[in-house]
């Protein structure tokens, strides 16, 4: 049996139409050096890249 790769789980999750979703790097600390652009074009959740996707959800065998 396959177990979820917990680090996984805590970094990305599945849309409803089963893409991978993540959140911008970087804008956890320093935000006053980051411009007001950028950091409102961060919050934004990103969709993960085609060519990554299919190994991190075999990483997530029951989804989330």
């Amino acid at each position: 049996m396959q177990k979820t790769k917990k680090s996984v789980a805590k970094r990305f999750k599945l849309s409803g139409t089963g893409k991978l979703i993540r959140r911008t790097p970087g804008f956890r600390h320093l935000l006053g050096a980051k411009s007001t652009k950028s950091k409102r074009r961060a919050s934004r959740d990103k969709l993960v890249a085609e060519g990554h996707a299919p190994a991190l959800k075999r990483c997530l065998p029951f989804g989330l």
